[in-house]
């Protein structure tokens, strides 16, 4: 009963959200494409393992290079695009 009162709840909080809303939660678990700008240029392009994440009061990002498995921060005009 605690689980199905849970997924209704959830259910709810869905049925009230914006498209992009809903697909900033299920962007959880893919991986993206981070391009990286420069004079409005791509200079140059991550995929990351997972999620990508931005700090409060700044203009940078972070995740997991897929390519070193490092951590990976990033900053200025950037292009997140969610590959799967």
């Amino acid at each position: 009963m605690k689980h199905l009162l849970i997924l209704a709840s959830a259910a709810l909080l869905l049925v009230g959200c914006t498209d992009a809303t809903k697909a900033h939660f299920g962007g959880y678990g893919g991986s993206f494409k981070v391009e990286v700008l420069s004079g409005g240029q791509v200079v140059r392009t991550y995929t990351s393992s997972g999620k990508v994440g931005s700090a409060n009061q700044s203009d940078g990002y972070y995740f997991m290079d897929a390519a070193t498995g490092k951590l990976t921060e990033v900053s200025g005009d950037v292009i997140i695009t969610q590959v799967d």
